[in-house]
């Protein structure tokens, strides 16, 4: 069977490569998506956080593809693609002597293809969402990185009206240039009244989506330009409210040049995606979903039913970090936390300065980021930077989550991670509330069902480079130690070693932490 013979020769290929990293679940994870491949049922991995951060499991699911003998679809971001052509295939291929031919494109080369296609998340997703038959059904496909498919989904789906949009429909429609126009400035009127906040986005009120309706009910959707159809079909699930099909509807303000930008999305997922996954096996690849191995919350979010899961174990030798969280300081929403946080922060960094390397603060109120930035820059001068690459060897990087995520492959592995405020989503946030209020709507566990979950995943993810370098992780949240929840996220960062205090020898200290 194909299993077999994709144990054998990838366990030969890596005891063929010196000096080439180690996973120690090569051959589990190439077996199971040899499997997935010829039984034709789909997989769900979680390869954990740091392996997700290397990517050294995608040599096992390569192997797999690259001796399947039929066509396989591995959908990936252009980057991971790049590292896949010129890393994994290049070393694996030769090996094993296939001639499978390799392809990079946005649609099925022929229907007798029987190679392997290398396509974007954006591509994929698209052609499937519309299901315009550029990708045959039947097909195995790999997707690589799951962690971030939900927000792929979301990204692809939602439906955007600029101010090009308005002056495409006044040309498309002149015998309605009045309504259009009246509309137009009436949403102008209230939308750029709306006070500023942190995230330069609003849900829309009754008042704008009202504008919408009666403007769409004056026109002929059907001649309308593409744009304004795709727009006009999603917004009237908004404006239906259905609690069965939850819509988002916002506005993104740019008050400077006076200019604003409406959106529209589905709230819910899992009814749209799921006969997606019933067209083709797929194996989903991700890091860290989820602490237990089905995956049940993820799974029902992205509407899949029944398939295979595996969840590999963390490695306690090689990925254990030590975890710093003190009991004292005040929790985040009072007044007193401010100055004790930037306090500890303070010493935190005096602490670890005989120690060379990358400090990282992650920080997730704007405000309070800039405040952290001056403070410390005041003191230790051009080490500190504010969301910027260029750092020194023992830089100090000031960041949010998200500028953390996207930059942290291209920068050094931190000595020292200090967390500011565990990473729930704001219910400030606009978005963030509209989809907290469908969970309300449908009378479920907002917080369980949803900031918990993406907290714990970004947490896992931001502490991945911290476990390459064995270094220190700094929570400074003390919810951590006063609320029911707390466990779940220590769970979520273990393996580590709990300390509740502070000393010069952490940060000098050559042995590793048990």
């Amino acid at each position: 069977m194909i299993e077999a013979e994709v144990h054998l020769s990838l366990h030969n290929f890596l005891r063929s490569q010196s000096g080439f990293p180690a996973w120690h679940h090569h051959l589990t994870m190439a077996r199971l998506v040899a499997r997935a491949l010829r039984v034709g049922r789909s997989a769900l991995i979680q390869v954990g956080a740091l392996s997700g951060f290397q990517g050294r499991y995608r040599m096992s699911f390569i192997a797999s593809a690259l001796m399947w003998p039929g066509a396989v679809v591995v959908v990936a971001s252009e980057s991971v693609q790049q590292r896949l052509l010129k890393v994994e295939i290049k070393r694996l291929q030769p090996w094993l002597q296939t001639q499978k031919s390799i392809r990079v494109g946005d649609s099925f080369p022929h229907p007798d293809f029987s190679g392997l296609l290398l396509v974007t998340p954006q591509v994929w997703l698209q052609s499937q969402l519309t299901n315009d038959g550029a990708f045959p059904a039947n097909i195995p496909t790999i997707i690589d990185g799951v962690d971030d498919l939900e927000d792929w989904v979301r990204q692809t789906l939602t439906q955007t009206l600029t101010r090009s949009d308005w002056d495409t429909l006044m040309l498309a429609s002149p015998h309605h240039s009045e309504a259009i126009h009246t509309a137009y400035n009436q949403l102008s009127h209230i939308i750029l009244r709306h006070p500023t906040n942190p995230y330069g986005c609003y849900l829309l009120a009754d008042g704008e989506i009202e504008i919408l309706q009666r403007l769409f009910s004056r026109l002929d959707i059907p001649s309308l330009p593409q744009t304004w159809q795709n727009f006009s079909q999603q917004f009237a699930m908004l404006s239906h409210d259905n609690p069965e099909s939850p819509t988002l509807g916002w506005t993104t303000v740019d008050k400077p040049q006076g200019n604003y930008a409406l959106h529209c999305a589905p709230g819910e997922l899992a009814a749209i995606l799921s006969p997606i996954w019933q067209r083709q096996p797929v194996v989903f690849i991700g890091s860290a979903l989820e602490p237990e191995t089905e995956a049940p919350l993820f799974r029902d979010r992205l509407g899949l039913g029944d398939v295979t899961c595996l969840k590999f174990a963390s490695d306690n030798q090689t990925e254990a970090i030590q975890l710093y969280i003190p009991y004292q300081l005040p929790l985040p929403n009072t007044p007193e936390f401010q100055p004790a946080l930037i306090h500890k922060i303070r010493t935190l960094v005096c602490l670890s300065a005989t120690k060379s390397g990358l400090t990282v603060i992650l920080v997730t109120d704007t405000p309070l980021k800039a405040q952290i930035g001056t403070t410390l820059a005041a003191e230790f001068g051009s080490r500190v930077q504010v969301e910027k690459t260029c750092l020194d060897d023992n830089g100090i990087l000031v960041t949010d989550w998200e500028y953390w995520r996207k930059h942290q492959n291209v920068l050094p592995a931190p000595q020292l991670l200090i967390i500011t405020t565990l990473p729930l989503p704001s219910l400030e946030h606009p978005l963030v509330a509209g989809r907290v209020q469908n969970y309300k709507r449908q009378h479920q566990d907002w917080f369980r069902l949803y900031l918990l979950p993406t907290a714990l995943t970004e947490l896992q993810r931001a502490i991945a480079p911290v476990r390459e370098s064995q270094g220190i992780v700094a929570l400074l949240d003390s919810r951590v130690v006063n609320r029911s929840y707390g466990a779940q996220i220590l769970n979520a960062l273990s393996p580590s070693a709990r300390i509740n205090y502070l000393d010069p020898s952490l940060f000098t200290s050559t042995e590793e932490p048990s």
